[in-house]
């Protein structure tokens, strides 16, 4: 299936697996406004196609996985700052309602604005090499939406660390998974074997029930737990009807289990 042609980025999709690859390795991946555009289409597309199962994120290139906005080329703001938009608005899949799950393989620098993906993914696994810091705060920049994210997904000590500190500390691949804020870290070279391994698993299960999982935990996240929970029947009696139909359950097979 054609997914059309992208500037900023490599896109297949192949086995219900939906990857997309940064490609500015020139700029250290760092998005601009093509980039921005072209997520809004991204997540779209991966919305509303019914042979994307599960998404891929990676980055081409040795040194980042992407270092945020491009500080040199930018993006034009609206004059009005009432009408602006927040770069999460074109990045972020949740915030585009697509709730496909998404798989971060990430390696070397992971800075500032990059953290919009990582913010709303469902599964981040890491090269060893990875490295994440925010350095607005170096640059005199306040340090708002990104770590407002990123609060939802570990102690708030470490997001303040990582905020205040900026260009003075870099948090490493180990120390993301000590906090859980990655699940998993690897040689480099075999990040994206094993993200692509991840997404095949995924890929193969009822996509129905995968996805109204998805947005049944993310969506729980803005309630709070009783009405979470009085609500998250609703999702069952959704989908499951669906879902169940999807697979037969005598025939479920696995492929061995994982340690990790």
């Amino acid at each position: 299936m054609d997914v059309g042609s992208f500037e900023t980025v490599e896109v297949t999709l192949s086995d219900h697996v939906l990857t997309i690859t940064l490609n500015r390795p020139q700029a250290l991946n760092s998005f601009n406004r093509a980039m921005l555009d072209e997520f809004t289409r991204l997540w779209a597309f991966a919305a509303t196609e019914d042979d994307v199962h599960v998404i891929v994120l990676r980055a081409n290139g040795d040194r980042a996985f992407s270092t945020g906005v491009d500080v040199k080329e930018g993006y034009q703001l609206h004059e009005n700052p009432f009408s602006r938009t927040d770069p999460g608005a074109h990045l972020s899949p949740k915030l585009n309602h697509c709730w496909k799950p998404l798989i971060c393989a990430v390696h070397g620098m992971v800075a500032g604005g990059a953290l919009y993906w990582l913010n709303e993914a469902d599964v981040i696994i890491a090269a060893d090499d990875a490295q994440f810091f925010d350095p607005h705060v170096s640059y005199g920049l306040v340090a708002a939406l990104e770590p407002i994210g990123l609060v939802r997904r570990i102690p708030i000590g470490e997001v303040l660390r990582m905020t205040l500190l900026g260009l003075d500390e870099r948090m490493s691949a180990r120390r993301a998974l000590e906090i859980g804020f990655v699940t998993e870290v690897l040689p480099r070279e075999q990040l994206w074997d094993r993200a692509a391994q991840l997404a095949a698993r995924i890929a193969a299960k009822p996509p129905v029930a995968i996805q109204g999982s998805v947005r049944a935990i993310w969506e729980s996240l803005d309630s709070t737990r009783s009405h979470a929970l009085a609500t998250g029947l609703s999702y069952t009696d959704i989908g499951n009807p669906i879902s169940t139909q999807q697979v037969t359950r005598s025939e479920v097979r696995h492929d061995g289990f994982d340690v990790r």
